[in-house]
């Protein structure tokens, strides 16, 4: 039988280079609460990344709601349909109700031109996502914010090791937040991460993810466990040294399919939005009315032929039950993220992914 084809494969490095990390493990008998790789990883990110602090967490949606917990964040939040339910889910965790806002037709981002017309006197923060690793127009938003005294807090999780003209995209808002779930382009094996601007706050949210505890004796918040562990630290560390050959792998998928696909009439690649440094997280098609086929129909057929893409994101946040009520998850409120929420279809990407099967795909589709 053919071997299925998914979306996305996690980068495992070589079995042989993680057992010295193991063996460490055993011999400290430290497994978690800040052992000596959670605080290497730490460094060696801050190195990575161009950023100054870190927080390393059990997994992103932890990093979300505890985010908000750090800020103060109460009342309404401004924020994208266009995502994985964790970004509003964090919301709802903390007591915050979500509002809406379209996303830019050619980004997919939230459209900082829409954010203004939403904004109520219990609006309290502007949640953006940069989706698909694509920075958000971020000097707009934080104009926008800061004419309303709004915090910021960019969702990441797409988003490691991207770079615009002034540096590390991490760098912008309050806080960003990442992921190192399995299907990110740094993983390990789950995880994620808050980057602060300064140690005051990091000390805080180091506080927030360990129950609150200052010393041993002394609680100061109402906080969460969510520690990363050693081993999940330990990945981390031997990843980095990977993830060069791994970016590298992913942009040649990423060249391959634009080339194949670039006069297919129906198809549109989505492109960047000006970073210097991309890390090519996913590689999403939108499925035109030109196309002959509609996007589910696509979907179907490379189904059928074994490759498994995703219709990231569909359906938006916005139409599932617990959402469904609020004013701004109306459909003529998100024309653009509805409209493209239907036509969008991520293609596999990963490390490893073999060019025959690149082929393969793009046949598929311009046969139609």
């Amino acid at each position: 039988m053919k071997k299925p084809i998914y979306v996305t494969q996690p980068y495992l490095p070589p079995l042989e280079e993680f057992m010295p990390f193991l063996e460490q493990i055993w011999e400290s008998k430290i497994l978690t609460n800040g052992g000596p790789f959670h605080f290497q990883l730490e460094k060696a990110l801050c190195e990575y990344l161009g950023v100054d602090h870190i927080a390393l967490f059990t997994n992103g949606t932890i990093a979300l709601v505890t985010a908000l917990q750090a800020l103060r964040i109460t009342g309404e939040v401004i924020t994208t349909p266009y995502s994985f339910v964790a970004t509003s889910h964090s919301l709802l965790w903390n007591g915050i109700k979500p509002v809406f806002v379209d996303i830019d037709p050619c980004t997919l981002n939230l459209d900082p031109t829409k954010i203004e017309a939403a904004i109520t006197p219990q609006t309290t923060a502007i949640m953006p996502v940069h989706c698909y690793g694509h920075p958000c127009d971020v000097e707009s938003i934080q104009k926008i914010a800061d004419n309303y005294n709004l915090k910021v807090i960019y969702d990441a999780a797409h988003a490691f090791g991207v770079k615009n003209a002034q540096g590390s995209i991490l760098q912008y808002g309050d806080l960003s937040v990442l992921s190192f779930h399995a299907t990110k382009v740094f993983n390990t094996f789950e995880g994620g991460a808050i980057v602060c601007p300064d140690l005051k706050t990091k000390v805080r949210i180091d506080q927030f993810k360990n129950f609150g505890h200052v010393g041993e004796v002394t609680v100061v918040a109402p906080g969460i466990n969510g520690k990363m562990s050693e081993f999940n630290a330990a990945l981390g560390l031997l990843q980095l040294k990977h993830l060069e050959n791994a970016l590298v792998s992913r942009k040649k998928i990423d060249e391959a399919y634009r080339e194949k696909l670039k006069d297919v009439k129906g198809i549109h690649c989505l492109t960047g939005t000006g970073e210097s440094v991309a890390n090519y997280a996913y590689f999403p098609i939108l499925v035109k009315a030109d196309y002959p086929l509609s996007r589910d129909e696509l979907y179907l057929t490379l189904k059928e032929n074994d490759i498994h893409p995703r219709r990231y994101f569909y359906p938006l946040i916005s139409e599932f039950p617990m959402y469904r009520g609020l004013p701004s998850a109306n459909r003529e409120n998100l024309s653009v993220a509805t409209a493209s929420s239907l036509e969008v279809l991520c293609l596999p990407i990963y490390p490893g992914l073999d060019m025959d099967i690149i082929d393969e795909i793009s046949n598929l589709i311009a046969a139609k």
